[in-house]
């Protein structure tokens, strides 16, 4: 059997009205949509339809909208029987993808998933709002030089997400003196991001330390699927290690260069993303153009997909 991998997308993929059509044509899909209302007490699945978008990305929104439509996709694929023909060896996400991720590795339920992504978004959305930041994506520097320039700027690294695209985090006026130097350094291209706060920087540690207790609260297993953490960009699969990790991922940086590259090293070559959009096809493109990502994420990518 062929091994493959599942990669899960991260908060800015969402899309008002994603999922409709696997909702409307798949029961398996559907059956996952209405679960999430159920279990979050609220009609979600109206706000991932039919918006209004600026409700849509309210991160307490937008963060379970992206996980129950990412579910909703793999079990549309389980049921169709295409994944029986292949070896999943590896799972994971870019940072809130990272709940996918350890969801398909069955290391914690979908209602699980779903109660703590609730809880973590709103302690992210607390934490920046004590601690206002800002975030900026940065294309075509060094890596070297640019993480130098953000630590003499006091800004951080919120994600490593291709060789050519680096997203800062920080303290408002820090990320604008590390953007006002990567300049002067010969950067072309800067991208400041509509977010809600600075993300993965230690600006979130207040929200990492209360959500131990949820992580605490809530019953995992361990992995029998080598899941790949952001933390680190290398596989887990102890629960005590998952754990850990998941309240450390709130503040550290997004290792998706070193994930994709660790799971090429080991032979991947095929990847199914699951979820809105091809931004993680495009970022796996970009680290290593021989791997090959096909996307699911209506009933015509279900019908056609094939390894």
């Amino acid at each position: 059997m062929k091994d493959i991998a599942l990669i899960f997308p991260g908060q800015g993929a969402q899309k008002v009205g994603m999922g409709k059509e696997l909702y409307d044509n798949i029961p398996a899909a559907k059956a996952v949509f209405e679960k999430a209302n159920a279990v979050l007490g609220y009609d979600l699945t109206d706000i991932i339809f039919n918006g209004p978008e600026d409700k849509l990305m309210v991160t307490a929104n937008c963060q379970p909208a992206i996980f129950t439509m990412s579910m909703a996709a793999l079990e549309a694929l389980r049921d169709s029987g295409r994944l029986a023909s292949v070896n999943v060896l590896y799972t994971a996400g870019l940072s809130l993808g990272e709940y996918g991720a350890l969801c398909a590795a069955g290391v914690l339920s979908f209602e699980d998933g779903l109660k703590l992504i609730q809880k973590r978004g709103k302690l992210m959305e607390e934490a920046a709002k004590a601690n206002p930041g800002r975030m900026a994506a940065i294309i075509g520097m060094d890596r070297d030089i640019l993480v130098e320039i953000c630590r003499e700027a006091g800004c951080e690294v919120a994600n490593f997400n291709a060789p050519d695209q680096i997203v800062i985090t920080g303290l408002a006026d820090k990320v604008s003196l590390a953007c006002d130097r990567l300049t002067a350094a010969g950067c072309k291209k800067i991208f400041p991001l509509d977010v809600a706060g600075a993300f993965h920087s230690s600006l979130m540690r207040p929200a990492a330390d209360q959500f131990v207790a949820a992580l605490s609260a809530v019953p995992l297993k361990d992995s029998k699927i080598q899941v790949i953490t952001n933390v680190t960009g290398a596989p887990q699969q102890n629960v005590e290690d998952i754990r850990a990790n998941l309240a450390k991922q709130i503040y550290s940086s997004v290792q998706w260069v070193d994930t994709i590259s660790y799971m090429a090293s080991q032979g991947i070559i095929d990847l199914v993303e699951f979820g809105p959009g091809k931004v993680l096809k495009g970022l796996v493109r970009k680290i290593n153009p021989a791997l090959n990502v096909l996307n699911c994420q209506n009933p015509d990518d279900i019908n056609t997909i094939a390894f």
